[in-house]
Protein backbone atom coordinates (compact mmCIF):
# COMPACT_ATOMS: atom_id res chain seq x y z
CA UNK A 1 0.00 0.00 0.00
CA UNK A 2 1.50 3.39 -1.04
CA UNK A 3 2.35 5.99 1.70
CA UNK A 4 -0.31 7.96 2.83
CA UNK A 5 1.67 10.69 5.15
CA UNK A 6 2.12 14.56 3.64
CA UNK A 7 4.23 14.91 1.67
CA UNK A 8 7.41 17.07 3.61
CA UNK A 9 8.50 19.18 0.40
CA UNK A 10 4.83 20.28 0.07
CA UNK A 11 4.17 20.86 3.83
CA UNK A 12 7.68 22.83 3.34
CA UNK A 13 6.69 24.55 0.82
CA UNK A 14 3.22 25.40 2.72
CA UNK A 15 5.13 26.29 5.74
CA UNK A 16 7.14 28.13 3.86
CA UNK A 17 4.55 30.38 2.21
CA UNK A 18 2.45 30.95 5.29
CA UNK A 19 5.46 32.71 6.44
CA UNK A 20 5.39 34.60 4.10
CA UNK A 21 2.15 35.57 4.04
CA UNK A 22 2.12 37.23 7.58
CA UNK A 23 3.25 40.16 6.97
CA UNK A 24 1.45 41.13 3.80
CA UNK A 25 -2.83 42.22 4.41
CA UNK A 26 -5.70 39.82 4.42
CA UNK A 27 -7.56 39.74 1.10
CA UNK A 28 -11.46 39.26 0.88
CA UNK A 29 -13.63 39.46 -2.28
CA UNK A 30 -16.98 39.65 -2.46
CA UNK A 31 -17.87 37.71 -5.71
CA UNK A 32 -21.31 37.73 -8.28
CA UNK A 33 -22.77 36.88 -11.60
CA UNK A 34 -23.84 40.75 -12.54
CA UNK A 35 -23.70 44.57 -11.33
CA UNK A 36 -27.13 44.59 -8.81
CA UNK A 37 -26.67 41.28 -6.79
CA UNK A 38 -25.64 43.25 -3.61
CA UNK A 39 -21.97 43.04 -3.38
CA UNK A 40 -21.01 46.08 -2.46
CA UNK A 41 -23.91 46.73 -0.20
CA UNK A 42 -23.18 43.51 1.64
CA UNK A 43 -19.33 44.61 1.49
CA UNK A 44 -20.49 47.47 3.93
CA UNK A 45 -22.68 45.62 6.34
CA UNK A 46 -19.62 43.54 6.73
CA UNK A 47 -17.03 46.71 7.62
CA UNK A 48 -20.03 47.63 9.86
CA UNK A 49 -19.29 44.55 11.53
CA UNK A 50 -15.69 44.86 11.98
CA UNK A 51 -15.45 48.38 12.96
CA UNK A 52 -18.13 47.05 15.73
CA UNK A 53 -15.35 44.82 16.67
CA UNK A 54 -12.69 47.55 17.30
CA UNK A 55 -10.91 47.02 14.06
CA UNK A 56 -9.96 50.63 12.27
CA UNK A 57 -11.80 50.46 9.12
CA UNK A 58 -11.91 53.20 6.35
CA UNK A 59 -13.87 53.52 3.01
CA UNK A 60 -10.91 53.86 0.42
CA UNK A 61 -13.42 53.95 -2.69
CA UNK A 62 -16.80 52.67 -2.52
CA UNK A 63 -19.44 53.10 -5.68
CA UNK A 64 -22.70 53.34 -4.46
CA UNK A 65 -24.31 54.24 -8.18
CA UNK A 66 -27.13 56.39 -6.29
CA UNK A 67 -28.31 53.20 -4.58
CA UNK A 68 -30.14 54.59 -1.64
CA UNK A 69 -29.49 52.04 0.33
CA UNK A 70 -26.10 51.78 -0.02
CA UNK A 71 -25.39 55.39 0.33
CA UNK A 72 -26.99 54.43 3.72
CA UNK A 73 -24.81 52.20 4.74
CA UNK A 74 -21.95 54.61 4.18
CA UNK A 75 -23.02 56.78 7.33
CA UNK A 76 -20.93 55.95 10.22
CA UNK A 77 -17.97 54.86 8.02
CA UNK A 78 -14.17 56.97 7.86
CA UNK A 79 -14.04 57.93 4.26
CA UNK A 80 -10.67 58.12 2.98
CA UNK A 81 -10.78 62.07 0.69
CA UNK A 82 -10.96 60.91 -3.10
CA UNK A 83 -8.91 62.45 -6.11
CA UNK A 84 -9.47 64.22 -8.74
CA UNK A 85 -8.53 63.55 -12.43
CA UNK A 86 -9.22 65.91 -15.60
CA UNK A 87 -10.63 63.72 -18.35
CA UNK A 88 -12.01 64.93 -21.85
CA UNK A 89 -13.71 68.11 -20.13
CA UNK A 90 -14.24 66.53 -16.91
CA UNK A 91 -13.46 65.82 -13.41
CA UNK A 92 -13.85 62.12 -12.53
CA UNK A 93 -13.38 60.92 -9.25
CA UNK A 94 -10.82 58.13 -8.06
CA UNK A 95 -8.94 56.02 -5.19
CA UNK A 96 -5.98 58.21 -3.77
CA UNK A 97 -3.77 55.23 -3.44
CA UNK A 98 -0.61 57.42 -1.60
CA UNK A 99 -3.61 59.37 0.76
CA UNK A 100 -4.55 55.14 1.73
CA UNK A 101 -0.91 54.58 2.38
CA UNK A 102 -0.61 57.32 4.31
CA UNK A 103 -3.79 56.93 6.54
CA UNK A 104 -2.78 52.84 6.33
CA UNK A 105 -5.75 51.95 8.67
CA UNK A 106 -6.22 48.30 9.66
CA UNK A 107 -8.54 47.40 6.68
CA UNK A 108 -9.83 49.07 3.65
CA UNK A 109 -12.56 49.04 1.75
CA UNK A 110 -11.69 49.52 -1.89
CA UNK A 111 -14.90 48.77 -4.50
CA UNK A 112 -14.88 47.69 -8.60
CA UNK A 113 -11.35 45.08 -8.56
CA UNK A 114 -11.59 45.64 -12.38
CA UNK A 115 -11.70 48.89 -13.08
CA UNK A 116 -8.65 50.58 -15.40
CA UNK A 117 -7.15 54.28 -13.48
CA UNK A 118 -8.06 56.60 -15.33
CA UNK A 119 -4.69 58.21 -16.97
CA UNK A 120 -4.99 62.14 -16.83
CA UNK A 121 -2.17 64.47 -19.59
CA UNK A 122 -0.70 66.18 -16.38
CA UNK A 123 0.17 62.66 -14.19
CA UNK A 124 -0.40 59.06 -14.81
CA UNK A 125 -1.03 56.67 -12.36
CA UNK A 126 1.09 54.53 -10.58
CA UNK A 127 -0.93 51.35 -11.72
CA UNK A 128 -3.06 51.15 -14.50
CA UNK A 129 -5.35 48.83 -12.86
CA UNK A 130 -7.20 48.91 -9.62
CA UNK A 131 -6.30 44.96 -8.59
CA UNK A 132 -2.64 46.72 -8.51
CA UNK A 133 -3.19 48.96 -6.42
CA UNK A 134 -4.96 46.71 -4.42
CA UNK A 135 -1.86 44.47 -4.11
CA UNK A 136 0.30 47.69 -3.18
CA UNK A 137 -1.68 47.45 -0.56
CA UNK A 138 -1.86 44.50 0.66
CA UNK A 139 2.18 44.21 0.46
CA UNK A 140 1.98 46.78 2.95
CA UNK A 141 0.15 44.91 5.22
CA UNK A 142 -2.91 46.38 4.73
CA UNK A 143 -6.04 44.16 4.79
CA UNK A 144 -8.68 44.37 1.84
CA UNK A 145 -12.35 44.18 1.03
CA UNK A 146 -12.97 44.65 -2.61
CA UNK A 147 -15.78 43.61 -5.23
CA UNK A 148 -15.69 41.75 -8.38
CA UNK A 149 -18.10 40.25 -11.26
CA UNK A 150 -17.23 37.13 -12.92
CA UNK A 151 -17.61 38.62 -15.92
CA UNK A 152 -14.25 40.10 -14.88
CA UNK A 153 -11.92 37.22 -14.57
CA UNK A 154 -9.65 36.95 -17.47
CA UNK A 155 -9.93 32.98 -18.14
CA UNK A 156 -14.05 33.57 -18.54
CA UNK A 157 -13.35 36.21 -20.76
CA UNK A 158 -13.90 34.59 -24.32
CA UNK A 159 -16.53 32.40 -22.58
CA UNK A 160 -19.21 35.74 -21.45
CA UNK A 161 -18.35 37.08 -24.79
CA UNK A 162 -19.58 34.01 -26.48
CA UNK A 163 -22.77 34.42 -23.80
CA UNK A 164 -23.68 37.81 -24.19
CA UNK A 165 -22.10 38.90 -27.69
CA UNK A 166 -20.13 41.61 -25.20
CA UNK A 167 -16.44 41.77 -24.97
CA UNK A 168 -15.40 43.17 -21.58
CA UNK A 169 -12.34 45.11 -21.42
CA UNK A 170 -11.50 45.42 -17.80
CA UNK A 171 -10.02 41.93 -16.57
CA UNK A 172 -8.54 40.68 -13.29
CA UNK A 173 -6.26 37.69 -13.08
CA UNK A 174 -7.36 34.86 -12.26
CA UNK A 175 -4.67 34.19 -9.64
CA UNK A 176 -6.45 37.39 -7.60
CA UNK A 177 -9.16 35.22 -7.00
CA UNK A 178 -7.02 32.46 -6.32
CA UNK A 179 -5.16 33.48 -4.07
CA UNK A 180 -7.41 35.79 -2.14
CA UNK A 181 -7.61 34.75 1.45
CA UNK A 182 -11.74 34.72 1.71
CA UNK A 183 -14.01 34.77 -1.06
CA UNK A 184 -17.67 35.64 -0.31
CA UNK A 185 -20.24 34.49 -2.94
CA UNK A 186 -23.11 37.34 -3.05
CA UNK A 187 -26.42 35.50 -5.33
CA UNK A 188 -29.67 36.76 -6.20
CA UNK A 189 -31.90 34.69 -8.75
CA UNK A 190 -32.01 36.48 -12.00
CA UNK A 191 -35.38 37.19 -11.75
CA UNK A 192 -35.25 39.23 -8.73
CA UNK A 193 -32.22 41.15 -9.87
CA UNK A 194 -33.98 42.31 -12.98
CA UNK A 195 -36.75 43.13 -10.86
CA UNK A 196 -34.66 45.48 -8.81
CA UNK A 197 -33.57 47.07 -12.62
CA UNK A 198 -36.98 47.78 -13.11
CA UNK A 199 -37.11 49.33 -9.83
CA UNK A 200 -34.20 51.27 -10.58
CA UNK A 201 -32.09 49.74 -7.55
CA UNK A 202 -29.36 48.86 -9.75
CA UNK A 203 -28.44 52.02 -12.28
CA UNK A 204 -30.33 55.42 -12.91
CA UNK A 205 -33.68 55.21 -15.00
CA UNK A 206 -31.22 55.86 -18.42
CA UNK A 207 -28.74 53.44 -17.92
CA UNK A 208 -31.29 50.96 -17.00
CA UNK A 209 -33.28 50.91 -19.80
CA UNK A 210 -29.89 50.22 -22.23
CA UNK A 211 -28.61 47.63 -19.69
CA UNK A 212 -31.38 45.68 -20.35
CA UNK A 213 -31.81 45.63 -23.75
CA UNK A 214 -28.40 44.66 -23.76
CA UNK A 215 -26.29 43.07 -20.98
CA UNK A 216 -28.88 42.48 -18.52
CA UNK A 217 -31.51 39.73 -20.48
CA UNK A 218 -32.53 36.35 -18.30
CA UNK A 219 -30.65 34.18 -20.30
CA UNK A 220 -27.50 36.06 -20.14
CA UNK A 221 -27.84 36.43 -16.01
CA UNK A 222 -28.73 32.95 -15.87
CA UNK A 223 -25.71 32.29 -17.35
CA UNK A 224 -23.30 34.55 -15.82
CA UNK A 225 -24.62 33.37 -12.21
CA UNK A 226 -23.90 29.45 -13.11
CA UNK A 227 -20.39 30.68 -13.73
CA UNK A 228 -20.03 32.57 -10.85
CA UNK A 229 -21.39 29.50 -8.67
CA UNK A 230 -19.26 26.92 -10.37
CA UNK A 231 -15.84 29.69 -9.74
CA UNK A 232 -16.56 29.42 -6.04
CA UNK A 233 -16.94 25.81 -5.99
CA UNK A 234 -13.95 25.36 -7.23
CA UNK A 235 -12.27 27.47 -5.14
CA UNK A 236 -13.55 25.33 -2.28
CA UNK A 237 -13.15 22.28 -3.81
CA UNK A 238 -9.24 23.20 -3.70
CA UNK A 239 -9.15 23.84 -0.21
CA UNK A 240 -10.78 20.72 0.31
CA UNK A 241 -8.67 18.89 -1.29
CA UNK A 242 -5.60 21.17 0.63
CA UNK A 243 -6.96 20.20 3.53
CA UNK A 244 -7.09 16.10 2.50
CA UNK A 245 -3.66 16.70 1.46
CA UNK A 246 -2.70 18.42 4.65
CA UNK A 247 -4.23 15.41 7.19
CA UNK A 248 -3.07 12.76 5.16
CA UNK A 249 -6.75 11.71 4.66
CA UNK A 250 -6.56 8.39 2.25
CA UNK A 251 -10.21 8.25 1.76
CA UNK A 252 -12.37 9.66 -1.09
CA UNK A 253 -14.45 12.30 0.11
CA UNK A 254 -17.43 12.27 -3.08
CA UNK A 255 -18.37 15.66 -2.52
CA UNK A 256 -18.52 16.15 -5.70
CA UNK A 257 -18.38 13.81 -9.03
CA UNK A 258 -15.16 13.44 -10.70
CA UNK A 259 -14.32 10.69 -13.25
CA UNK A 260 -10.23 9.56 -14.39
CA UNK A 261 -9.96 7.20 -17.41
CA UNK A 262 -6.09 5.62 -17.99
CA UNK A 263 -5.22 5.51 -21.43
CA UNK A 264 -3.01 3.16 -23.08
CA UNK A 265 -1.15 2.95 -26.75
CA UNK A 266 -4.62 0.77 -27.26
CA UNK A 267 -6.48 1.82 -30.46
CA UNK A 268 -9.59 1.59 -28.47
CA UNK A 269 -8.64 4.29 -26.31
CA UNK A 270 -10.26 7.27 -28.06
CA UNK A 271 -13.06 5.19 -28.02
CA UNK A 272 -12.89 4.97 -23.88
CA UNK A 273 -12.17 8.48 -23.87
CA UNK A 274 -15.25 9.54 -26.26
CA UNK A 275 -17.55 7.22 -23.75
CA UNK A 276 -16.17 8.88 -20.62
CA UNK A 277 -17.24 12.47 -22.01
CA UNK A 278 -20.44 10.91 -22.53
CA UNK A 279 -20.37 9.52 -18.69
CA UNK A 280 -19.08 13.10 -17.29
CA UNK A 281 -21.52 14.75 -19.37
CA UNK A 282 -24.55 12.95 -17.90
CA UNK A 283 -23.02 13.56 -14.21
CA UNK A 284 -22.00 17.20 -14.88
CA UNK A 285 -18.33 15.78 -13.67
CA UNK A 286 -14.98 17.07 -13.99
CA UNK A 287 -12.94 14.67 -15.67
CA UNK A 288 -9.21 13.59 -16.22
CA UNK A 289 -7.39 11.32 -18.83
CA UNK A 290 -4.34 10.16 -17.43
CA UNK A 291 -1.51 8.10 -19.36
CA UNK A 292 1.27 6.39 -16.63
CA UNK A 293 4.61 6.47 -18.65
CA UNK A 294 6.84 3.24 -17.29
CA UNK A 295 9.91 2.22 -18.41
CA UNK A 296 8.42 0.48 -20.98
CA UNK A 297 7.53 3.45 -22.55
CA UNK A 298 10.69 3.80 -24.31
CA UNK A 299 9.85 0.37 -26.33
CA UNK A 300 7.12 1.45 -27.73
CA UNK A 301 6.73 2.15 -31.68
CA UNK A 302 6.80 5.63 -32.99
CA UNK A 303 2.78 4.63 -34.24
CA UNK A 304 2.11 3.68 -30.65
CA UNK A 305 3.53 7.06 -29.16
CA UNK A 306 2.07 8.58 -31.75
CA UNK A 307 -1.70 7.14 -30.66
CA UNK A 308 -1.12 7.86 -27.13
CA UNK A 309 -0.46 11.53 -28.11
CA UNK A 310 -3.24 12.03 -30.33
CA UNK A 311 -5.40 10.48 -27.92
CA UNK A 312 -4.59 12.93 -25.04
CA UNK A 313 -5.30 15.80 -27.85
CA UNK A 314 -8.49 14.48 -28.44
CA UNK A 315 -9.15 14.41 -24.67
CA UNK A 316 -8.56 18.01 -24.26
CA UNK A 317 -10.23 19.11 -27.14
CA UNK A 318 -13.20 17.33 -25.69
CA UNK A 319 -12.99 19.41 -22.66
CA UNK A 320 -10.67 16.81 -20.35
CA UNK A 321 -7.61 17.80 -18.22
CA UNK A 322 -5.09 15.87 -20.02
CA UNK A 323 -1.85 14.18 -17.04
CA UNK A 324 1.26 12.32 -17.82
CA UNK A 325 2.37 10.63 -14.64
CA UNK A 326 5.77 8.56 -14.25
CA UNK A 327 6.33 5.60 -12.43
CA UNK A 328 7.32 1.71 -12.57
CA UNK A 329 3.81 0.31 -11.46
CA UNK A 330 0.78 1.68 -13.50
CA UNK A 331 -1.53 1.22 -10.99
CA UNK A 332 0.06 2.46 -7.88
CA UNK A 333 0.16 5.48 -9.66
CA UNK A 334 -3.62 5.74 -10.96
CA UNK A 335 -4.25 5.33 -7.34
CA UNK A 336 -2.03 7.55 -5.73
CA UNK A 337 -3.03 10.22 -8.41
CA UNK A 338 -7.04 9.56 -8.17
CA UNK A 339 -6.49 9.80 -4.19
CA UNK A 340 -4.98 13.21 -4.61
CA UNK A 341 -7.50 14.45 -6.77
CA UNK A 342 -10.64 13.18 -4.65
CA UNK A 343 -11.89 10.94 -7.76
CA UNK A 344 -15.03 9.37 -7.37
CA UNK A 345 -14.93 7.25 -10.50
CA UNK A 346 -12.05 5.41 -12.37
CA UNK A 347 -12.69 4.19 -16.03
CA UNK A 348 -10.25 1.62 -17.83
CA UNK A 349 -10.65 0.25 -21.14
CA UNK A 350 -12.24 -3.68 -21.43
CA UNK A 351 -8.54 -5.83 -20.45
CA UNK A 352 -6.77 -7.31 -23.55
CA UNK A 353 -5.39 -10.76 -22.38
CA UNK A 354 -1.73 -9.19 -21.80
CA UNK A 355 -3.13 -6.30 -19.55
CA UNK A 356 -5.68 -8.67 -17.97
CA UNK A 357 -2.90 -8.74 -14.40
CA UNK A 358 -2.55 -5.06 -14.41
CA UNK A 359 -5.72 -4.50 -14.75
CA UNK A 360 -6.58 -7.48 -11.84
CA UNK A 361 -3.85 -5.12 -10.03
CA UNK A 362 -5.67 -1.90 -10.11
CA UNK A 363 -9.05 -3.94 -8.96
CA UNK A 364 -7.28 -5.66 -5.71
CA UNK A 365 -5.78 -1.49 -5.28
CA UNK A 366 -9.33 0.07 -5.23
CA UNK A 367 -10.81 -2.80 -2.76
CA UNK A 368 -7.56 -2.16 -0.59
CA UNK A 369 -8.23 1.24 -0.29
CA UNK A 370 -11.97 1.90 -0.42
CA UNK A 371 -13.30 3.65 2.82
CA UNK A 372 -15.09 4.07 0.12
CA UNK A 373 -12.28 4.37 -2.43
CA UNK A 374 -12.93 5.34 -6.32
CA UNK A 375 -14.96 3.10 -7.94
CA UNK A 376 -13.86 1.60 -11.32
CA UNK A 377 -15.80 1.54 -14.60
CA UNK A 378 -14.88 -0.97 -16.92
CA UNK A 379 -15.49 -0.36 -20.90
Amino acid sequence: MTDQRPNPDQLLARVQAEEAQKARGKLKIFFGASAGVGKTFVMLEAAHDRKAEGVDVVVGYVETHGRAETDALLHGLEILPAKYVSHRNTHLREFDLDAALRRRPTLLLVDELAHTNISAPEERPRHAKRWQDVEELLDAGIDVYTTVNVQHLESLNDVVAQITNIIVRETVPDRILEQADEVELVDLPPDELLQRLREGKVYLPEQAAHASANFFRKGNLIALRELALRRTADRVDEQMQRYRQDHAIPTTWPTNERLLVCISQSPSATRVVRATRRMANRLRAEWLVVYVETPAHVRLSESARERIIQTLRLAEKLGAETVMLYGANVSEEIIRYAHQRNVTKIVVGKPQRARVGAILSLARWLMILCAPAPKSTFM
